[in-house]
């Protein structure tokens, strides 16, 4: 993690020269950011990195000589570096991307097949705060992060309490998720037993990955996870996953309630915003909702996290110690938003005994 009194330092590997101009040339702009160098593969890289260490790597996937993938495993087994992906806008970058972010990518930047250099220019604070936000985090807490979530889960073998489940349509979790959240996700979703309760989830993410981030998810999990559709209901044993590019909020119909999946302007940069489906469910869910904010850079997610508390919802940040990025869930409890403060490893517990009767 880099301290702020100095220039974050970013190495760019992409065999595309357009996009080694335009990244060097926006980047450069950031007075927070320095380009050290860019490269056209990852070979040329690693004679660079020889020279100098960047804080930052943002890195192509599809390249000659060693593709982005290999190139990012080799750097987190030997000397572990926040890496932002630049993958392209297609179902093969997006399942290679996710592939990516299973071996310790931070976040994505996205670049589609034309119109490129007008693209990268619009998207200049997008890219800026991807950078940043990789250098906040905590890779080597990644890495074991993820190693947690290959681990066997009989610790977490849940089963519902004080009739739990008797009320399912009327439960509903809510979880807000950003930078390292891929990760935090798979470790709270894998350890979730195939009966729980339904569970609608914002990852920060472009348009084409969630659906590839759900599948892999689903492929995990015992509960099933999906990105949503509009009118999806909200089941037990179902997750759904805002759509990236798409706002998700949710409705009451009858005693169940449902997923409403809608185009709109960015709401605190973000679409899917974490504030959009939280405020939701605190309208209406109320107390009937249990909500948890996790690793994220920023503030998104935390007015909607107290406006569940205000409503009487059962509210939990992520702590600091677990946190990849300490952002979001440290908003939240600067604002009073957060009834309780946990670690990664103790929210699907939280999840299953807040998912009770008595809470809900």
């Amino acid at each position: 993690m880099v301290a702020d009194s100095r220039k974050i330092s970013v190495l760019i590997v992409d065999d595309s020269a357009v996009v080694r101009q335009v990244l060097t040339e926006m980047l450069s702009a950031d007075r927070g950011i320095e380009v050290m160098g860019a490269a056209p593969d990852p070979l040329f890289a690693m004679k660079k990195m020889e020279a100098r260490w960047p804080d930052v790597i943002v890195l192509d996937i599809e390249m000659p000589r060693m593709d982005g993938l290999t190139f990012l495993r080799k750097i987190m087994s030997e000397r572990p570096t926040p890496v932002v992906i630049c993958s392209t806008l297609t179902q093969k970058g997006a399942e290679t991307t996710m592939q990516a972010m299973s071996a310790g990518a931070v976040s994505i930047i996205t670049k589609p097949r034309a119109g490129l250099k007008g693209f990268l220019q619009d998207s200049a604070n997008d890219v800026a705060t991807a950078v940043k936000a990789a250098a906040r985090a905590r890779v080597n807490k990644m890495r074991s992060t993820s190693a947690s979530a290959s681990l066997p889960v009989e610790s977490v073998q849940l089963s519902p309490t004080r009739g739990s489940l008797l009320k399912t349509t009327q439960q509903l979790v809510a979880i807000g998720t950003s930078t390292g959240g891929t990760q935090a996700l798979e470790v709270v979703l894998t350890a979730l037993p195939a009966m729980c309760p339904g569970i609608v989830i914002v990852q920060h993410m472009p348009e084409k990955f969630t659906d590839m981030f759900a599948q892999r998810l689903n492929g995990l999990c015992k509960i099933q996870v999906r990105e949503a559709r509009d009118r999806d209901r909200v089941l037990p044993g179902l997750a759904l996953i805002a759509p990236g590019g798409r706002h998700m909020k949710i409705e009451r119909s009858g005693a169940h309630y449902i997923a409403r999946v809608f185009d709109g302007p960015p709401v605190n940069r973000h679409k899917p915003s974490v504030d959009v489906l939280f405020r939701s469910v605190a309208d209406q869910a109320g107390k009937n909702a249990v909500g948890f904010i996790l690793t994220g850079m920023g503030g998104d997610g935390a007015r909607g996290l107290k406006a569940m508390h205000d409503a009487g919802a059962h509210t939990v940040a992520q702590d600091e110690k677990s946190s990849i990025v300490f952002g979001m869930p440290k908003e939240a409890i600067a604002l009073g938003a957060a009834g309780k403060i946990i670690g990664l490893g103790e929210v699907a517990r939280e999840i299953m005994t807040s998912a009770t009767v008595d809470h809900l």
